[in-house]
This record gives structure tokens, C-alpha cells and sequence, in this order.
């Protein structure tokens, strides 16, 4: 049984896609739990700590694609 899980991780992290799918729902769920919390959203920009207000948070419920943050 651990043999078969660790041959399964290896082929998850050799495909790519099954990881870059659940980061990019990770993401998308943040965004959105900020945007109906009223929570700015902090991420790094340009070497610095930037703060993203909720008004400027444009998300899709519906979207499955990680949403694109608005540019200073």
C-alpha cells in the first residue's frame, strides 16, 4: 500500500496538471472567501507586501481558472 501511494505522488508531480488544478482552486477560494469577508487580500508584488481591497477583487463564483488580481 505505501509503495502504490508513493508511485501515485510520483506520477501527480510528474504530470503537473492534478497539482496546478488544486493550486489554482487553493487560490481561487481565498480570493473568494476575502471578497464576501470584506478582507483585503495581501500578496507579494515587486519585492513588496501589497494589499488588495475587497472592491477590487472581481471574481466569478462560477470561474474555475485562478482569477487575475488587479495591477497597481
Amino acid at each position: 500500500m505505501a509503495n502504490e501511494r508513493h508511485r501515485n505522488i510520483r506520477q501527480l508531480f510528474r504530470e503537473g496538471t492534478p497539482i496546478d488544478s488544486a493550486m489554482n482552486a487553493a487560490v481561487r477560494d481565498a480570493v473568494l472567501q476575502h471578497k464576501q469577508k470584506g478582507l483585503p487580500l495581501v500578496v507579494w508584488r515587486d519585492g513588496k507586501v501589497a494589499w488588495i481591497p475587497p472592491d477590487d477583487l472581481d471574481l466569478d463564483p462560477a470561474a474555475t481558472s485562478t482569477p487575475t488580481l488587479p495591477q497597481p
